[in-house]
């Protein structure tokens, strides 16, 4: 079993999505999905094809199944797939690795998510070799969202926050401007807009807009948990009318690269 096996088999990712913290994230996400399935629907003489690549236990599979989409999941963790196929026969889900869909033909797909395995990929090959096979089975015209761990956040939150900073810059985990370095015994990777833009130029996709999903949501865990359901409420519309801002996402916990197949 893989430290990210190992990882998963305990983390409990419905929990999080379901959090003050997790709902921010998932109201926000799945506003942007069904606008752009929407929008991807006029163009479909079929029903509209989803695929979710690297599903976790289905928080968005299960959901747009339920809207009515054609929706295909891949997980690469045994123990994520079982939950996601207890949860719903209507989707289709598969144990899959992210770096190679072979699965699937070129062009299969109207609207592919790619949420989690960024997280876990630490050189720039592997990058690449994910968003390319994100790209081959969408269709020409369709859409690719991909989502990142941002850097700063966890320099911000774990390093000076938790009091890690001091420990990691000893260590030579971070770069003089405070760059986490890429670490393959670590779980998850850290990017900068920057290196997102590289990225999407080596592939070869156009974007579309990129948001913030969850704003400084995760900064303020207490204070979400302690609002009452009137200001929650206000929060939420706060950060979907916020969420494209420039100046907000390099600082957010993780970003949505909304892309194009051209």
């Amino acid at each position: 079993m893989t430290r990210l096996e190992e990882y998963y088999n305990k983390f409990n990712e419905d929990k999080r999505l379901l959090s003050r913290h997790g709902q921010v994230e998932f109201h926000t996400t799945m506003h942007y999905i069904q606008h752009y399935a929407k929008k991807l629907k006029a163009d479909c003489e079929e029903s509209l094809r989803i695929i979710d690549i690297g599903a976790g236990t289905g928080r968005y599979s299960v959901a747009l199944a339920e809207e009515g989409y054609d929706v295909t999941a891949v997980e690469l963790v045994k123990y994520n797939l079982g939950i996601l196929k207890k949860k719903s026969a209507g989707v289709r889900a598969f144990q899959g690795n992210a770096l190679k869909l072979k699965r699937f033909a070129d062009d299969s797909f109207d609207l592919t998510l790619l949420f989690g395995p960024m997280y876990h990929l630490h050189s720039d090959e592997e990058q690449r070799q994910a968003l390319s096979e994100a790209k081959r089975v969408t269709r020409h015209g369709g859409i690719i969202m991909a989502a990142y761990v941002m850097n700063d956040y966890s320099v911000i939150k774990y390093g000076f926050m938790e009091n890690h900073i001091v420990e990691r810059v000893k260590n030579g985990e971070l770069t003089e401007d405070f760059q986490i370095c890429h670490n393959e015994q670590e779980l998850y990777d850290y990017m900068r807009l920057e290196q997102i833009d590289a990225l999407n130029e080596a592939v070869g996709l156009t974007r579309v807009k990129i948001i913030a999903p969850d704003g400084p949501s995760d900064y303020i865990r207490p204070v979400l948990n302690a609002m009452d359901e009137e200001t929650f409420a206000l929060f939420l519309e706060y950060q979907l009318k916020n969420c494209e801002r420039a100046e907000l996402l390099g600082a957010s916990s993780h970003t949505v690269d909304i892309l194009q197949k051209e």
